[in-house]
């Protein structure tokens, strides 16, 4: 089993990865660049910690339902058969043993980084910021370290050649509310080492999480390859000014029996997130294209703060939340 397992970055998956990192029993430091990234980070880390003890509690109501198979949370259970209100309770009291001893934050990259397992990239979709980040990782990462990106659409060959390390290096990508969606998508690249990719799927194992495995590099993975087009034909209609997003929601929620519609999606995955994936496409390029005006409906929202639920507010307002 990993020992140190490191973060870069603190977004909304960041967080998320590193909370289940910590909950499966791993030493876990979010290495942050700045004393203002942890002024943006810990209230992530406080709201995603409460969001898995509320998932926790919740789970008691799954207790002797004969849908529990279905509906438990995959990523804090084994299986549903650990729906006992005795091992709820245990998995609560090893949740807040784990967050309060297994969770650190870094500024010092070779603090951070020393003796680590697997350092995980989890930064937003900006190549030139995820090729400065890996070049000055080069001089602090240790030899047996595995270096994994969480990128959404970044191909892994594409930012080998910044880490000094091809061979150990591979993508690992997750959902979000990865203790329910507990996928890891994981993508070699020429130079992944065979018994890396392997040591990766174990990792994806030891995090609870259901490693699927792509034979070959995808742009945006398997999930992505499928949620992106969704997601560009909801930002085209509010580009297009046919409704809003609660509308356009809605339509998606009653006419699929879906739990979320897309604008709910885009606050999750975070606004910052979708804006750098929404406007690298061809179609966000022409000037006054639905999909260039959706783009700039979200760079008004990032502007004023606005990125989705781990600010509170993006889409639809999460403050009450708090």
């Amino acid at each position: 089993m990993a020992k140190k397992v490191v973060l870069a970055g603190g977004g909304v998956l960041g967080v998320q990865i590193g909370l289940m990192s910590a909950y499966t029993g791993h030493d876990t430091t979010f290495w942050l660049r700045s004393e203002g990234s942890i002024g943006r980070t810990q209230p992530k880390i406080d709201h995603y910690e409460a969001a898995i003890f509320a998932e926790l509690e919740e789970a008691k109501k799954l207790i002797g339902n004969p849908m529990a198979a279905y509906l438990y949370p995959r990523g804090l259970f084994e299986s549903p058969a650990d729906l006992t209100a005795e091992k709820i309770d245990e998995a609560i009291a090893k949740a807040k043993k784990n967050f309060a001893e297994l969770i650190h934050i870094e500024l010092d990259m070779g603090k951070a980084f020393a003796d680590a397992d697997f350092v995980i990239e989890a930064m937003s979709e900006d190549l030139t910021a995820k090729e400065d980040l890996f070049k000055k990782m080069q001089a602090y990462l240790p030899e047996k370290t595995i270096l994994l990106t969480n990128s959404s659409t970044l191909l892994p060959s594409v930012m080998a050649p910044f880490t000094g390390r091809p061979d150990r290096f591979c993508a690992m990508h997750f959902a979000n509310s990865i203790w329910r969606q507990n996928t890891a998508e994981i993508m070699g690249e020429p130079e992944t080492a065979p018994e890396v990719y392997e040591a990766t799927v174990a990792f994806a194992k030891e995090l609870n999480m259901i490693p699927l495995e792509l034979k070959k590099e995808q742009p945006g993975y398997m999930l992505n390859s499928l949620l992106i087009p969704f997601l560009n034909a909801a930002g085209m209609l509010l580009g297009k000014g046919v409704s809003d997003p609660e509308t356009i929601d809605k339509t998606w929620r009653l006419g699929t029996g879906a739990p979320k519609g897309p604008f709910e999606i885009f606050d999750i995955v975070g606004l910052d997130t979708a804006y750098n994936i929404c406007r690298m496409q061809p179609e966000a390029q022409e000037e006054g294209a639905p999909l260039n005006v959706f783009v700039g409906i979200l760079k008004e929202k990032i502007d004023k703060g606005e990125k989705g639920v781990g600010t509170g507010k993006g889409f639809y307002d999460y403050s009450q939340n708090k």
